[in-house]
């Protein structure tokens, strides 16, 4: 009788204990001064923000209106190297593969190639355009590869594959940059040399006001911060990719050379993160990639995507650097050991 007696009192302040805590709360006081602190810095941007933090060796996952989608702008372009990489891996193509540049091929946002397109018959490696669309985010490069590993059907299928929900890959670099200009586009075959600056000067004000309200709405080309971070997550794993091509394009993410003032703005110098900014006019800010935390604390796959903001560019940005820090910080001082997460 006394032990079933003391086998109600167990079971009642069981129930009891489980009447008082939160669903979907953090249970520990950090993660929830980390998670009340993301909220706190998320409303400087005056617009939706969305964050998601995987600490890598632990399966730990701080996050923040982590399934809304958001426009990725040229986030888009860590996609399109996971299926440049796999056609690499495939043998259907090679980093030494040379690509002739057409007059259509120079898009607007290469500024680099601009020269390069003034002489006849010059040539990249896939390799140089790999560079050029991670490192300086040239669009003409983008489109360029984006048209080698298949088009927008072949990244998306890709990124199915992988067993990734939550991210459309739907236009090319200069349609998405078409539509947010309220361009029509001509066929292929009318791309020449200027072509869209002088359908851009033809652009009345009111055209492009409608094209940037519809853009905001936009269901094409987003992705929710957990989708992003799982592509991020398998490329590290090695399950995106195979272990030499992980290297590269991780490599290459690190010599990025924008987002000074995003995710690295206020991390420690010499912090080493590979990385990818994206920006679409105020509609879009954004940066995702890996931060290594010193020694053995391991590694954060980040994404923090700022939506539609009335808010400067210096102040968006810093809602994304605040937010880096804050996360590095909590991973750093407040190390986890057991996984908590399946992925």
């Amino acid at each position: 009788m006394k032990q079933l007696s003391s086998l109600l009192l167990g079971i009642l302040l069981l129930a009891n204990l489980q009447g008082n805590a939160q669903p979907g709360k953090p249970s520990d006081l950090a993660t929830q001064r980390l998670e009340q602190e993301l909220e706190r810095i998320a409303k400087l941007a005056k617009g939706k923000v969305g964050i998601c933090a995987l600490h890598l060796e632990s399966g730990k996952q701080i996050s923040l209106n982590v399934q809304d989608r958001f426009p990725m702008a040229s986030t888009i372009k860590v996609a399109i190297a996971v299926q440049l990489f796999t056609l690499i891996e495939q043998g259907k193509l090679s980093l030494m593969t040379m690509v002739d540049l057409q007059p259509s091929d120079l898009h607007p946002g290469s500024g680099t190639l601009d020269v390069l397109f003034a002489k006849p018959g010059v040539q990249l490696s896939v390799q140089n355009l790999l560079e050029l669309m991670m490192v300086i985010s040239d669009n003409s490069a983008t489109d360029i590869l984006l048209r080698l590993v298949g088009g927008t059907e072949a990244v998306q299928n890709r990124v199915k594959a992988l067993g990734i929900k939550g991210m459309s890959v739907d236009r090319t670099i200069i349609q998405l940059l078409a539509d947010l200009d309220g361009i029509t586009l001509p066929p292929s075959s009318q791309w020449t040399l200027g072509f869209y600056a002088k359908l851009d000067s033809a652009t009345t004000p009111e055209m492009k006001r409608a094209a940037a309200v519809k853009i905001k709405t936009d269901p094409r080309d987003t992705s929710t911060p957990d989708a992003m971070v799982n592509l991020l997550a398998q490329i590290y794993r090695g399950t995106a990719l195979k272990p030499e091509s992980r290297a590269l394009l991780l490599g290459v993410m690190e010599r990025c050379r924008g987002g000074a003032a995003r995710l690295k703005g206020y991390l420690p110098p010499n912090t080493v993160i590979a990385h990818k900014t994206g920006s679409l006019d105020g509609s879009a800010t954004d940066d995702v990639g890996i931060i290594t935390l010193p020694g053995d604390a391991g590694h954060i796959a980040i994404a923090v995507f700022v939506g539609d903001s009335p808010m400067p560019l210096a102040e968006r940005e810093q809602t994304i650097a605040h937010t880096a820090r804050s996360i590095y910080d909590y991973f750093l001082y407040q190390p986890v050991t057991m996984p908590t997460s399946s992925r």
